[in-house]
């Protein structure tokens, strides 16, 4: 499955902690050069080393001895040398005379060419930090170029690098201090359009330091809606005073890539697959971002990154098949949590406003109204009002089975809701009658007159009430339209609209172990372990059920994963397909991933009516089809640009 990932808008990158010695470019040439063949193997194009790498950060004085300046100048040639024969990019850190002054530089190198030379911004000069004692900032520069081999090269701070091969993506420099100042300046590179940043540092250790570099690298990767890599001196680095435990860090968007072990003495890759297509996307959507303004004009310097294939089929950045649920159980507990949290506040909001003291739910023993009972009796709960006034209906038809109904009606006594019994039989073989139906033909009326008649009784015995109706269907089923038009669909509050049927089934569990005991978890599991069904076939001669969804609409498991990445990551058909092929591999073959991705996109287009007069519901992620919150959508947009893409592909 070896691929281009570039092709999909992927970069391969490394941020790199090699091992070296203070005082020695020879040494530290050679270990660049090993790291550079190691991450070219696999199909990195950009590296980043550390803040003043080839000579060691920790040198002191020795920074003003000519050799050492001569020695580093000479790595950096090799470099630039050795670049033109790999053809790759590389950023490496050292000391530069220029202008009468030493500076704290990066030296950006590309294919045979040193494009550009970034000066420190802000220079730390308090407790462990004397670099003004040898370094000049980059405000005290007087030179725009620099004379390197009687080529004059770009100089200062305001540098961007542009990869005219990667749709113009803008790549920033800073180094160490500069992250950590008050005002950084990725912020202003990032307001020009810089989408990849990268960071040379030299960062001590000292006790709980290594949590605040990772919370501060994550966070500005998500403020700048940009990739940040860092990479950070090693224990090579002098020891006297200090420790150097060569933290590598790898964020974009507020996820961490890719992050390194620390305190290894040999050399250390950090490697990650950047999304630049998404990171695009993402700041088009962000209307704030767009109206930032940089502080300061930039000059731009293009170059090319070049192709590089892969060495294996492994994409190197979290890619879970199931993105809506965490894959860490500690978190998936803190993230259920959350949720169910998130609904019952809404409910118990609405329940306030409308100063309703009773509801009405459809119980049908599945999981989504399993979930939506949960979050009801939460709310009143939390609003000290009696479970008497959740009236729990539980309606069975003619696909009803005896596990189903009796889950139901187990659930709802257990709970303390007022538990109503209402055959809807009768009533639909006379709607039959009345509409010319033979009530043997097993068709979409005889499917979707069960599903109304649900909900007029629904509505109706809300009347009688004085509550109001809690909708059941979930984000999942808004995203195909699963769901019968003024039928299910329809409610006077969706507490489910926002939560996807992969997570729904974690949510339930998750209540069943912390929320609820005894007979009530015993119930709760066997619902999660019930086919999911609508239940309006017949079942099957042993009462089972026979009408199962995803026989009929495809696993969730796939439509999930869909939903996902064409939502929240505004990834094309291809890319989609791309990521899904790695992410269910061994699960799903190619074909039955094609086969399931067309059905989504054909569905999720055809269906968009549906959710363009949802109900109010509560957004719980990142993902919402509500029209009146993230997602607008014409109801007859045609979906045959992303269906022709899919036809391109070769399984």
């Amino acid at each position: 499955m070896a691929e281009n990932f570039s092709r999909h808008g992927f970069l391969r990158v490394a941020a790199v902690s090699p091992e070296h010695l203070v005082g020695d470019p020879a040494f530290n040439l050679t270990r660049v050069n090993e790291a550079l063949m190691q991450g070219i193997a696999e199909g990195v194009r950009l590296f980043v080393f550390p803040e003043l790498g080839l000579t060691g950060y920790s040198c002191g004085d020795l920074f003003f001895q000519p050799g050492l300046q001569r020695a580093a100048k000479v790595a950096i040639g090799t470099l630039v040398a050795r670049s033109a024969e790999l053809s790759i990019s590389l950023v490496v850190g050292a000391p530069l005379a220029a202008g009468g002054r030493l500076y704290n530089c990066a030296f950006f190198i590309s294919c045979g060419r040193l494009l550009g030379v970034v000066p420190k911004t802000f220079l730390p000069n308090t407790g462990e930090f004397y670099e003004r004692r040898w370094f000049s900032a980059e405000s005290d520069r007087s030179l725009d170029e620099i004379d390197w081999d009687g080529q004059l090269v770009p100089f200062g701070a305001d540098l961007l690098f542009r990869a005219q091969d990667r749709d113009g993506a803008l790549f920033g420099v800073e180094i160490c201090e500069d992250l950590w100042s008050v005002t950084p300046p990725s912020c202003s590179m990032a307001q020009a359009g810089a989408s990849v940043l990268l960071n040379l540092s030299a960062s001590p250790e000292s006790l709980g330091k290594a949590d605040y570099r990772e919370a501060l690298v994550d966070s500005q990767s998500a403020r700048l809606l940009c990739a940040y890599l860092y990479a950070s001196a090693g224990p090579g680095e002098s020891s006297t005073d200090l420790v150097y435990s060569g933290h590598c860090i790898i964020s974009e968007n507020g996820q961490r890539l890719a992050e390194s072990e620390r305190f290894c003495f040999d050399t250390r890759l950090t490697l990650a697959d950047l999304d630049l297509d998404f990171l695009a996307a993402e700041r088009q959507k962000n209307g704030s971002f767009s109206q930032g303004v940089a502080q300061r004009s930039y000059r731009i310097v293009p170059f090319a990154l070049g192709e590089a294939a892969s060495s294996s089929a492994a994409l190197l950045r979290p890619l879970s098949p199931t993105p809506f649920v965490p894959a860490a159980s500690q978190e998936k507990d803190r993230r259920c949590c959350e949720i169910f949290h998130l609904q019952t506040l809404a409910l118990a909001r609405r329940l306030r406003h409308t100063a309703s003291t009773r509801v009405v739910i459809g119980l049908s023993g599945g999981l989504d109204s399993t979930l939506a009972l949960l979050v009801t009796v939460k709310a009143f709960d939390l609003l000290g009002l009696s479970r008497d006034g959740i009236i729990a209906i539980t309606m069975p038809g003619f696909g009803t089975t005896q596990r189903t109904r009796g889950n139901a009606e187990s659930l709802a006594e257990l709970l303390g809701a007022r538990l109503r019994i209402i055959s809807i039989e009768a009533a639909v073989r006379q709607h039959f009658a009345d509409i010319g139906h033979d009530g043997s033909t097993l068709d979409i009326t005889y499917e979707n007159a069960q599903a109304r008649e649900r909900t007029q009784i629904l509505m109706d015995v809300a009347n009688q009430e004085g509550g109001l109706v809690i909708g059941t269907g979930d984000l999942s089923e808004l995203a195909l339209g699963w769901c019968t038009y003024n039928g299910d669909h329809m409610s006077m509050y969706a507490v489910n609209c926002g939560v996807p049927k992969t997570l729904v089934r974690y949510l339930v569990q998750w209540c069943a172990h912390t929320e609820f005991t005894h007979e009530t978890r015993r119930v709760l599991l066997d619902i999660c372990d019930t086919p999911i069904s609508p239940e309006l076939l017949p079942p099957d001669s042993a009462g089972q059920i026979a009408q199962k969804t995803e026989d009929q609409v495809g696993p969730y498991r796939l439509h999930d994963f869909f939903l996902f990445q064409v939502v929240r990551m505004s990834a094309p058909p291809s890319k989609v397909f791309f990521l899904a092929k790695r992410a269910f591999e061994g699960e799903f073959d190619g074909a039955e991933i094609l086969h399931w991705l067309r059905i989504f996109y054909r569905r999720f287009f055809s269906q968009q009516f549906k959710r363009s007069c949802l109900p109010d519901g509560p957004k719980i992620g990142s993902v919402s089809l509500s029209p009146r919150g993230d997602w607008r959508m014409p109801s007859d947009a045609s979906a045959q640009l992303w269906l022709s893409e899919l036809e391109e592909i070769d399984c």
